[in-house]
Protein backbone atom coordinates (compact mmCIF):
# COMPACT_ATOMS: atom_id res chain seq x y z
CA UNK A 1 0.00 0.00 0.00
CA UNK A 2 1.32 3.49 -0.65
CA UNK A 3 2.01 6.14 1.99
CA UNK A 4 -0.78 8.35 0.54
CA UNK A 5 -3.20 5.22 0.74
CA UNK A 6 -1.97 4.68 4.91
CA UNK A 7 -2.41 8.58 5.62
CA UNK A 8 -5.82 8.24 4.29
CA UNK A 9 -7.04 5.27 5.62
CA UNK A 10 -5.50 6.61 8.68
CA UNK A 11 -7.45 10.08 8.42
CA UNK A 12 -10.90 8.03 8.09
CA UNK A 13 -10.04 6.10 11.09
CA UNK A 14 -9.54 9.48 13.01
CA UNK A 15 -12.53 10.75 11.60
CA UNK A 16 -15.17 7.50 11.77
CA UNK A 17 -13.20 4.80 13.90
CA UNK A 18 -13.33 2.86 11.28
CA UNK A 19 -10.46 2.10 8.90
CA UNK A 20 -11.51 2.76 5.46
CA UNK A 21 -11.09 -0.46 3.58
CA UNK A 22 -11.32 -2.88 6.46
CA UNK A 23 -13.40 -6.00 5.97
CA UNK A 24 -17.43 -5.46 6.78
CA UNK A 25 -16.82 -7.04 10.11
CA UNK A 26 -14.27 -4.50 11.19
CA UNK A 27 -16.87 -1.67 10.24
CA UNK A 28 -19.49 -3.59 12.36
CA UNK A 29 -22.39 -4.48 9.53
CA UNK A 30 -21.36 -8.62 10.05
CA UNK A 31 -20.32 -8.14 13.86
CA UNK A 32 -19.83 -10.78 15.07
CA UNK A 33 -17.33 -13.04 13.10
CA UNK A 34 -19.04 -16.49 12.87
CA UNK A 35 -15.67 -17.71 14.28
CA UNK A 36 -15.04 -15.34 16.81
CA UNK A 37 -14.51 -16.29 20.69
CA UNK A 38 -15.70 -13.15 22.80
CA UNK A 39 -14.22 -12.79 26.21
CA UNK A 40 -15.90 -11.04 28.76
CA UNK A 41 -13.94 -9.93 31.44
CA UNK A 42 -15.16 -9.41 34.74
CA UNK A 43 -12.51 -7.65 36.91
CA UNK A 44 -13.16 -9.49 40.11
CA UNK A 45 -13.64 -12.78 41.63
CA UNK A 46 -16.06 -15.23 40.82
CA UNK A 47 -19.50 -15.45 42.05
CA UNK A 48 -20.33 -11.70 42.99
CA UNK A 49 -22.95 -9.29 41.88
CA UNK A 50 -20.60 -8.27 38.68
CA UNK A 51 -19.87 -12.65 37.92
CA UNK A 52 -23.23 -13.53 38.20
CA UNK A 53 -25.06 -10.90 36.07
CA UNK A 54 -21.90 -11.07 33.22
CA UNK A 55 -22.00 -14.91 33.22
CA UNK A 56 -25.56 -15.00 32.36
CA UNK A 57 -25.39 -12.41 29.51
CA UNK A 58 -22.63 -14.59 28.25
CA UNK A 59 -24.55 -17.40 28.21
CA UNK A 60 -27.49 -16.00 26.36
CA UNK A 61 -25.24 -13.81 23.77
CA UNK A 62 -23.20 -17.23 22.49
CA UNK A 63 -27.16 -18.80 22.54
CA UNK A 64 -28.70 -15.96 20.44
CA UNK A 65 -24.59 -15.09 17.92
CA UNK A 66 -23.74 -18.67 17.76
CA UNK A 67 -20.58 -17.91 18.77
CA UNK A 68 -18.34 -18.98 21.91
CA UNK A 69 -18.25 -16.34 25.36
CA UNK A 70 -15.95 -16.80 27.65
CA UNK A 71 -15.89 -15.24 30.82
CA UNK A 72 -12.96 -14.03 32.21
CA UNK A 73 -12.35 -13.43 35.98
CA UNK A 74 -9.07 -10.31 36.00
CA UNK A 75 -9.94 -9.35 39.81
CA UNK A 76 -7.57 -7.07 41.58
CA UNK A 77 -6.76 -3.27 42.00
CA UNK A 78 -10.28 -2.36 42.74
CA UNK A 79 -11.47 -3.67 39.44
CA UNK A 80 -8.61 -1.69 37.88
CA UNK A 81 -6.48 -4.67 36.26
CA UNK A 82 -9.31 -5.74 34.21
CA UNK A 83 -10.44 -2.32 33.02
CA UNK A 84 -6.63 -2.12 31.67
CA UNK A 85 -6.43 -4.96 29.85
CA UNK A 86 -9.61 -4.28 28.17
CA UNK A 87 -8.79 -0.70 27.18
CA UNK A 88 -5.27 -1.61 25.83
CA UNK A 89 -7.43 -4.79 23.99
CA UNK A 90 -7.98 -4.52 20.23
CA UNK A 91 -11.24 -3.15 19.49
CA UNK A 92 -12.62 -5.64 17.19
CA UNK A 93 -15.65 -6.33 20.02
CA UNK A 94 -13.99 -9.60 21.02
CA UNK A 95 -12.78 -8.46 24.24
CA UNK A 96 -16.00 -6.64 26.55
CA UNK A 97 -15.40 -5.26 30.04
CA UNK A 98 -18.20 -5.60 32.85
CA UNK A 99 -18.41 -2.67 34.91
CA UNK A 100 -20.12 -1.46 38.14
CA UNK A 101 -20.48 1.85 40.17
CA UNK A 102 -17.03 0.85 41.67
CA UNK A 103 -15.52 1.78 38.39
CA UNK A 104 -17.26 5.37 38.28
CA UNK A 105 -15.50 5.79 41.34
CA UNK A 106 -12.00 4.73 40.46
CA UNK A 107 -12.01 7.57 37.92
CA UNK A 108 -11.42 9.92 41.54
CA UNK A 109 -9.60 7.46 43.46
CA UNK A 110 -7.02 6.38 40.86
CA UNK A 111 -6.20 10.09 38.89
CA UNK A 112 -3.14 8.59 37.92
CA UNK A 113 -4.28 5.27 36.35
CA UNK A 114 -2.49 3.58 33.15
CA UNK A 115 -5.19 4.03 31.07
CA UNK A 116 -8.11 6.81 30.97
CA UNK A 117 -11.75 5.06 31.67
CA UNK A 118 -13.76 7.84 29.93
CA UNK A 119 -11.40 7.79 26.28
CA UNK A 120 -10.28 4.23 26.37
CA UNK A 121 -13.29 2.49 27.16
CA UNK A 122 -16.69 2.99 25.26
CA UNK A 123 -20.19 1.89 26.96
CA UNK A 124 -22.06 -0.50 25.39
CA UNK A 125 -25.25 -1.54 27.69
CA UNK A 126 -26.27 -0.41 30.83
CA UNK A 127 -27.85 -3.89 32.49
CA UNK A 128 -29.17 -4.04 36.14
CA UNK A 129 -28.90 -2.78 39.46
CA UNK A 130 -28.89 -4.03 42.91
CA UNK A 131 -30.11 -1.65 45.46
CA UNK A 132 -27.91 -1.07 48.89
CA UNK A 133 -29.50 -2.07 51.96
CA UNK A 134 -28.89 -1.04 55.18
CA UNK A 135 -28.65 -4.30 57.38
CA UNK A 136 -28.18 -4.37 61.49
CA UNK A 137 -27.40 -7.45 63.67
CA UNK A 138 -30.76 -8.62 64.90
CA UNK A 139 -29.98 -7.95 68.61
CA UNK A 140 -29.00 -4.24 67.65
CA UNK A 141 -31.27 -1.56 69.22
CA UNK A 142 -31.06 0.11 66.47
CA UNK A 143 -34.52 -0.53 64.82
CA UNK A 144 -34.94 2.13 62.26
CA UNK A 145 -33.17 4.25 59.91
CA UNK A 146 -33.87 6.97 62.21
CA UNK A 147 -32.68 5.24 65.19
CA UNK A 148 -29.53 5.01 63.35
CA UNK A 149 -29.74 8.77 61.74
CA UNK A 150 -29.95 9.70 65.70
CA UNK A 151 -27.64 7.15 67.56
CA UNK A 152 -24.70 7.83 64.75
CA UNK A 153 -24.73 11.71 65.44
CA UNK A 154 -25.07 10.85 69.77
CA UNK A 155 -22.14 8.04 70.16
CA UNK A 156 -19.60 6.44 67.72
CA UNK A 157 -20.90 3.80 65.68
CA UNK A 158 -18.85 1.57 63.26
CA UNK A 159 -19.77 0.31 59.90
CA UNK A 160 -18.13 -2.53 57.85
CA UNK A 161 -17.53 -2.43 53.77
CA UNK A 162 -16.03 -4.61 51.44
CA UNK A 163 -12.76 -2.33 50.53
CA UNK A 164 -12.21 1.10 50.84
CA UNK A 165 -14.10 3.09 47.70
CA UNK A 166 -16.56 0.31 47.04
CA UNK A 167 -20.53 0.42 46.62
CA UNK A 168 -20.81 0.00 50.80
CA UNK A 169 -18.14 2.87 51.45
CA UNK A 170 -19.29 4.72 49.19
CA UNK A 171 -22.87 4.71 50.27
CA UNK A 172 -21.75 5.09 54.13
CA UNK A 173 -20.17 7.93 53.33
CA UNK A 174 -23.11 9.89 51.48
CA UNK A 175 -24.83 8.94 54.86
CA UNK A 176 -22.34 10.40 56.89
CA UNK A 177 -22.34 13.65 54.81
CA UNK A 178 -25.99 13.98 54.17
CA UNK A 179 -26.18 12.74 58.03
CA UNK A 180 -23.95 14.96 59.63
CA UNK A 181 -22.81 11.88 61.09
CA UNK A 182 -19.01 9.93 61.39
CA UNK A 183 -19.79 6.83 61.68
CA UNK A 184 -16.14 4.89 61.09
CA UNK A 185 -15.77 2.59 58.17
CA UNK A 186 -13.98 -1.05 58.85
CA UNK A 187 -12.68 -1.92 55.62
CA UNK A 188 -12.40 -6.09 54.77
CA UNK A 189 -10.98 -7.98 51.86
CA UNK A 190 -14.48 -8.84 50.43
CA UNK A 191 -18.47 -8.50 51.72
CA UNK A 192 -18.34 -11.99 53.85
CA UNK A 193 -16.25 -11.15 56.26
CA UNK A 194 -17.50 -7.85 56.84
CA UNK A 195 -20.92 -9.63 57.31
CA UNK A 196 -19.91 -12.66 59.09
CA UNK A 197 -18.65 -9.59 61.62
CA UNK A 198 -21.67 -7.62 61.35
CA UNK A 199 -23.90 -10.59 62.64
CA UNK A 200 -21.15 -11.28 65.25
CA UNK A 201 -21.47 -7.95 66.64
CA UNK A 202 -18.36 -6.60 66.02
CA UNK A 203 -19.83 -3.79 63.85
CA UNK A 204 -22.72 -1.88 64.37
CA UNK A 205 -24.13 -1.24 60.54
CA UNK A 206 -23.61 -2.33 56.97
CA UNK A 207 -24.86 -0.68 53.95
CA UNK A 208 -24.59 -3.56 51.86
CA UNK A 209 -24.39 -4.66 48.47
CA UNK A 210 -28.16 -6.41 48.15
CA UNK A 211 -27.32 -10.54 47.62
CA UNK A 212 -25.21 -10.77 50.69
CA UNK A 213 -27.10 -9.27 53.22
CA UNK A 214 -30.79 -10.61 51.86
CA UNK A 215 -30.23 -14.32 53.26
CA UNK A 216 -29.27 -13.68 56.70
CA UNK A 217 -32.25 -11.04 57.39
CA UNK A 218 -34.30 -13.90 55.52
CA UNK A 219 -32.38 -16.41 58.18
CA UNK A 220 -33.60 -13.81 60.70
CA UNK A 221 -29.49 -13.12 61.77
CA UNK A 222 -30.01 -9.43 60.49
CA UNK A 223 -32.46 -6.49 60.39
CA UNK A 224 -33.14 -4.38 57.43
CA UNK A 225 -33.41 -0.64 57.92
CA UNK A 226 -34.11 0.47 54.93
CA UNK A 227 -33.49 0.10 50.89
CA UNK A 228 -31.78 2.54 49.10
CA UNK A 229 -34.11 2.49 46.29
CA UNK A 230 -37.23 4.41 44.84
CA UNK A 231 -39.68 1.62 45.12
CA UNK A 232 -39.93 -1.14 48.19
CA UNK A 233 -38.65 -4.62 47.44
CA UNK A 234 -40.71 -7.26 45.94
CA UNK A 235 -39.12 -10.14 48.07
CA UNK A 236 -38.81 -7.45 51.20
CA UNK A 237 -41.89 -6.00 50.90
CA UNK A 238 -42.05 -4.71 54.99
CA UNK A 239 -38.61 -3.23 54.46
CA UNK A 240 -39.65 1.15 54.05
CA UNK A 241 -37.45 2.88 51.37
CA UNK A 242 -34.75 5.38 52.50
CA UNK A 243 -37.17 8.27 51.18
CA UNK A 244 -39.98 6.62 53.29
CA UNK A 245 -37.65 6.53 55.97
CA UNK A 246 -36.68 9.89 56.72
CA UNK A 247 -33.62 10.12 54.28
CA UNK A 248 -34.51 10.58 50.43
CA UNK A 249 -31.62 11.58 49.30
CA UNK A 250 -29.80 8.46 50.06
CA UNK A 251 -30.78 6.10 46.98
CA UNK A 252 -27.62 4.22 45.71
CA UNK A 253 -27.63 1.06 43.25
CA UNK A 254 -24.61 -0.64 42.85
CA UNK A 255 -25.12 -1.40 38.85
CA UNK A 256 -23.45 -3.51 36.41
CA UNK A 257 -22.76 -2.66 32.78
CA UNK A 258 -20.78 -3.35 29.42
CA UNK A 259 -17.94 -1.52 28.10
CA UNK A 260 -16.07 -2.16 25.02
CA UNK A 261 -12.55 -0.78 23.65
CA UNK A 262 -13.10 3.03 22.41
CA UNK A 263 -12.05 1.79 19.00
CA UNK A 264 -14.52 -0.32 18.30
CA UNK A 265 -16.85 0.99 15.67
CA UNK A 266 -20.39 2.29 16.02
CA UNK A 267 -22.25 -0.20 13.90
CA UNK A 268 -21.08 -3.07 16.13
CA UNK A 269 -21.70 -1.37 19.30
CA UNK A 270 -25.17 -0.08 18.37
CA UNK A 271 -25.31 -3.99 17.53
CA UNK A 272 -24.15 -5.40 20.75
CA UNK A 273 -25.83 -2.81 22.77
CA UNK A 274 -29.24 -3.81 21.22
CA UNK A 275 -28.88 -7.48 21.86
CA UNK A 276 -27.90 -7.28 25.24
CA UNK A 277 -31.11 -5.19 25.83
CA UNK A 278 -32.95 -7.98 24.16
CA UNK A 279 -31.89 -10.60 26.28
CA UNK A 280 -32.36 -8.22 29.68
CA UNK A 281 -35.44 -7.41 28.98
CA UNK A 282 -37.24 -10.96 28.14
CA UNK A 283 -39.68 -11.70 31.01
CA UNK A 284 -37.91 -14.38 32.19
CA UNK A 285 -34.67 -13.17 32.62
CA UNK A 286 -36.10 -10.45 34.49
CA UNK A 287 -37.59 -12.56 36.67
CA UNK A 288 -34.27 -14.30 37.51
CA UNK A 289 -32.61 -11.14 37.81
CA UNK A 290 -34.67 -9.92 40.37
CA UNK A 291 -34.65 -13.62 42.38
CA UNK A 292 -31.12 -12.89 42.59
CA UNK A 293 -31.16 -9.19 43.69
CA UNK A 294 -31.37 -7.45 40.34
CA UNK A 295 -33.50 -5.01 38.84
CA UNK A 296 -32.98 -4.67 35.15
CA UNK A 297 -32.53 -1.37 34.06
CA UNK A 298 -31.85 -1.62 29.94
CA UNK A 299 -30.06 1.27 28.40
CA UNK A 300 -28.09 1.72 25.46
CA UNK A 301 -25.05 3.03 24.45
CA UNK A 302 -26.26 6.85 24.57
CA UNK A 303 -28.07 6.62 27.20
CA UNK A 304 -25.65 4.42 29.66
CA UNK A 305 -23.34 7.12 28.58
CA UNK A 306 -24.96 10.15 30.06
CA UNK A 307 -25.74 7.80 32.86
CA UNK A 308 -22.02 7.45 33.60
CA UNK A 309 -21.46 11.22 33.41
CA UNK A 310 -23.71 11.41 36.16
CA UNK A 311 -22.41 8.88 38.19
CA UNK A 312 -19.00 9.69 37.54
CA UNK A 313 -19.77 13.57 38.80
CA UNK A 314 -21.88 12.20 41.51
CA UNK A 315 -19.28 9.81 43.28
CA UNK A 316 -16.30 12.44 42.50
CA UNK A 317 -18.50 14.99 44.94
CA UNK A 318 -19.18 12.28 48.00
CA UNK A 319 -15.32 10.79 47.86
CA UNK A 320 -13.74 14.74 47.55
CA UNK A 321 -16.02 14.88 50.74
CA UNK A 322 -15.02 12.50 52.32
CA UNK A 323 -11.31 12.16 52.08
CA UNK A 324 -11.70 8.53 50.50
CA UNK A 325 -8.25 6.93 49.49
CA UNK A 326 -8.13 3.75 48.03
CA UNK A 327 -6.95 0.71 49.88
Amino acid sequence: MKRRDLLQGAAALTATGTLAGAPAWAQGSDYPRPDATIRYVVPFPPGGLTDVMARQIGQQLGEHWKVSVVVDNKPGGNGQIGADLVAKAAPDGNTLLAITLTHAANVTLFPKSPFSFQKDLRPVALLAGSPMLIVVPEASPIRTLKDLMEQSRMRQLNAGSSGNGTPPHLTLALFNDLNKSSIQHVPYKGGAPSMTDLIGGQLDVIFSNFPESIPHVKGGKLRALAIASKARYPSLPEVPTTAEAGMPELQVENWTGMMAPAGMPDAAVRKLGAEVLKIVSASDFEARARQQGFVVDARGPDRFAAFLTEEIARWARVIQTANIQPS
